[in-house]
């Protein structure tokens, strides 16, 4: 006889609260934790203080009253596809056969810039979708990293991260989908719903605040005021939950004036489920109940630290159990923790599991691997490579000098990054990410370096490559050989950035923090000598994060930015060299001037821009938020608003045409900002309110319009509540936040309105 619970066709609620009611206190506690198998095979850090914290036991006895969740199964080690899966189901195996209820755990995984397993496609990272500015390409990406993870028997995604940038020297920027709320929130949501269309959970991190921290150092501090946090910091969490429909988040490690997230009650329960409706599971960032103890010092012991979290509304403990266990139970049973606390977060989890299908009588965790089973195919490829090519933005093209043509007779190519794909590859990319800690294997996928790739695109042009100098050390023992291949050469490509890792081994990535933003080691002084020899030189880029292009921007041919374009991305980058591929990528981020622009953002009032005399440092960038070149030109005129004047509840549609001017068919990003001149509290100067990419062949113009609801106004006003008040607001339409080719006003009226959870997150936008 099947058990209640275990019936699909008795109502969800129904068949969770008969498994509770069944449950140990210890069966309940198991499924609030997690373990991982093969953690021990990992030689360094794959997560903040892995060596400290990481439990090497047997998998057996960790699970003996169940798990709630199986960690990083198929992100550890490199393993082959298909073992990985018969691997996955034997744990599953022996959870069910080993313990009482025999209920099977959910699989998590890493998967910001694709499944991070061995041999899995490596897309571009998080920074370069936000660069497409194409939400529905970035969705399709996340459906095919959801179908391999699912195909093996995978259940949740630890992405996408919607930590809104503050300050470029932070080292997880390239993680982020940049510094604009609503690009992070419209491009976070795609993601969420590509990979939950796959049957995968999307996880959103970090709740919240995490990328605000003080001088950008990880897991630092963050003084912040609630107007900026609830205009700006959460913003992206809450459309990802309503539009995208995630079904976890994770918490901060932070803490935000004083209040570690993963203790903090009003943001994890007031904020996220009273306020919001979330409905899902909050699952903690590695380690991080066990940080209030040892980082933040607000608990004595692994209990009390348990206490605080799951009294916060944190569910899951991730990767391991250490406080969700024995210590938390004898809380429980000597009365200091209800259990009606407990019961809160296990019903959440099983809920879950019921969703996935892993409380049902005929639940199999054996897949199918008589079917080959291929982590990157032809179509996850493709994509990859639609990806990296939108991804690219062309900064400056002072001498016309790109693209460079098949008629080109010689080029240096010259820099750390030229050579080497692994450039090209975020920190969460398996072979950056996990392959380090296991020498003697190869990437496991196809990679071409720029130099190859060019080679191939260029078959013409003799390619005279030299490294110059490494990404980091301090090293000009190239120098020489560098400046005499650029000096011969009728062009010189110098190819300059960054290296992806993890805690101070990269230049970026998590733990890899910069004291400015001078590009690494001596590569600035590599770009020098290269410009000093007169030959044109066309500045490359390929970094996580923006650096200070001001002293090289007046002097360089050409300026290309590439935010680690992935597996695809040397022919990417050689197709926009060559002119195969026309450049459509804007920045996400702004590119500085002076190594010390920081912290600084396009997002800012009045007084947080140029100071006009009161300053004598000027925060100007080199290259402006939204801003990014194309072989092509773009036209905009016929600016109509549908009203001069709105109630504010109401809604304006504001048009404009837009022209292919040039002789190539090429993709402009038409963005729509706003500008409340005068308010309650200062406002920003200018703010993104929708945007628009737009395929148009030679001479082809298409209208598009955009559907303004006033509650895309709305901010935090004097009194914490927020609201849409009367007045003019400024209306902007152009290519980047500063070029601007069309403007109009109109005025919103009536009385100033509350905007509650239930507001219009979005502006939508036709394209005729």
């Amino acid at each position: 006889m099947t058990t209640p619970w275990a019936d699909p066709a008795c109502p969800r609620d129904d068949r969770v609260e008969a498994l509770l009611a069944e449950m140990t206190l210890e069966e309940k506690l198991a499924q609030l934790g997690s373990a991982w198998p093969g953690v021990e095979s990992v030689s360094g850090n794959v997560a903040p203080m892995q060596d400290v914290f990481a439990r090497h036991t047997e998998f057996a006895s960790a699970s003996k009253d169940g798990l709630g969740h199986l960690t990083r199964p198929f992100g550890t080690r490199p393993v082959d596809p298909a073992e990985g899966a018969r691997q996955l189901a034997a744990l599953q195996r022996e959870l069910m056969g080993n313990t009482r209820l025999g209920i099977p755990a959910i699989a998590h995984e890493e998967c910001l810039t694709g499944f991070t397993a061995y041999r899995a496609t490596v897309f571009p990272t998080a920074l370069a979708w936000a660069a497409t500015f194409s939400p529905a390409l970035v969705e399709r990406m996340a459906h095919a990293i959801g179908s391999s993870m699912r195909r093996v028997g995978v259940h949740q995604g630890l992405s996408p991260v919607l930590d809104v940038v503050r300050d470029y020297r932070w080292g997880r920027v390239e993680e982020t989908l940049g510094e604009d709320p609503y690009l992070v929130g419209m491009t976070g949501s795609a993601y969420v719903r590509g990979l939950e269309s796959a049957g995968i959970i999307a996880t959103l991190k970090h709740f919240a605040g995490y990328s605000a921290s003080k001088g950008a150092r990880n897991h630092a501090p963050v003084s912040m005021g609630r107007r900026e946090f609830t205009d700006v910091i959460l913003p992206p969490f809450e459309m990802a939950l309503r539009e995208g429909g995630a079904r976890s988040v994770m918490n901060s490690y932070s803490d935000v004036d004083g209040m570690p997230a993963g203790a903090d009650p009003s943001l994890l329960t007031g904020t996220l489920r009273e306020e919001w409706g979330f409905e899902g599971t909050v699952v903690s960032d590695y380690w991080s109940i066990a940080f209030l103890r040892t980082m933040h010092r607000i608990a004595a012991t692994d209990g009390e630290a348990g206490a605080r979290a799951l009294a916060a509304g944190i569910d899951v403990e991730l990767p391991d159990t250490l406080c969700y266990g024995e210590p938390l139970a004898e809380l429980v049973r000597s009365g200091g923790v209800a259990e009606d606390l407990v019961d809160r977060a296990v019903r959440r989890v099983l809920r879950q599991k019921a969703e996935l299908g892993l409380l049902d009588a005929d639940f199999r965790p054996e897949v199918d691997t008589e079917e080959p089973i291929d982590f990157d195919p032809p179509a996850h490829r493709a994509i990859a490579r639609e990806l990296a090519e939108q991804s690219i933005v062309l900064l400056d093209n002072r001498d016309g000098i790109l693209p460079l043509g098949q008629d080109t007779p010689s080029l240096a190519l010259i820099g750390p990054c030229a050579d080497d794909p692994n450039a090209f590859f975020g920190c969460y990319s398996f072979p950056n990410h996990v392959l380090p800690h296991h020498p003697g294997y190869d990437n496991g996928i196809e990679t071409r370096s720029l130099l190859d790739a060019l080679a191939a695109e260029l078959p013409g042009t003799r390619i005279a490559y030299e490294q110059g100098c490494p990404v980091k050390d301090i090293d000009r023992g190239g120098f020489e050989a560098a400046v005499e291949q650029a000096r011969r050469a009728d062009v010189c490509v110098a190819v300059v950035g960054d290296r992806a890792g993890l805690f101070g081994l990269g230049t970026s990535g998590e733990g890899c923090d910069a004291e400015d933003l001078t590009l690494p080691g001596v590569q600035g002084e590599l770009v020098e000598a290269l410009l000093a020899t007169g030959t044109p030189v066309v500045l490359l880029v390929v970094s996580g994060r923006p650096y200070a292009l001001g002293a090289y921007a007046d002097r360089a041919a050409a300026v290309v930015q590439a935010f680690f374009p992935g597996e695809e991305g040397g022919s990417a980058l050689a197709g926009v060299l060559s002119g195969r591929v026309t450049p459509s990528g804007k920045l996400p981020v702004q590119v500085p001037r002076s190594r010390g622009g920081q912290p600084a953002t396009y997002l800012h009032a009045p007084l947080g821009g140029n100071s006009e005399g009161v300053s004598n440092l000027d925060p100007t960038p080199a290259y402006p938020f939204g801003h990014g070149l194309s072989y092509t030109t773009f036209a905009y005129e016929g600016i109509e608003l549908s009203a001069e004047r709105i109630p504010t509840d109401g809604e304006v549609e504001i048009s404009c045409l837009v022209r292919n001017t040039g002789d190539r068919a090429g993709a402009e990003v038409v963005q729509l900002y706003t500008a409340d001149p005068v308010a309650q509290l200062p406002r920003p100067v200018t703010q993104l309110t929708g945007f628009a990419r737009v395929l148009l062949a030679p001479g082809e113009q298409r209208r598009v319009t955009f559907r303004l609801h006033a509650d895309r106004l709305a901010y935090t006003g004097a009194d914490l509540r927020r609201i849409v008040e009367p007045g003019e607001i400024a209306v902007m339409v152009g290519s980047s936040s500063t070029d601007v080719r069309l403007r109009g006003t109109f005025h919103l009226t009536g009385p100033v309105r509350a905007a509650g959870a239930d507001r219009v997150l979005h502006t939508a936008v036709d394209v005729g």
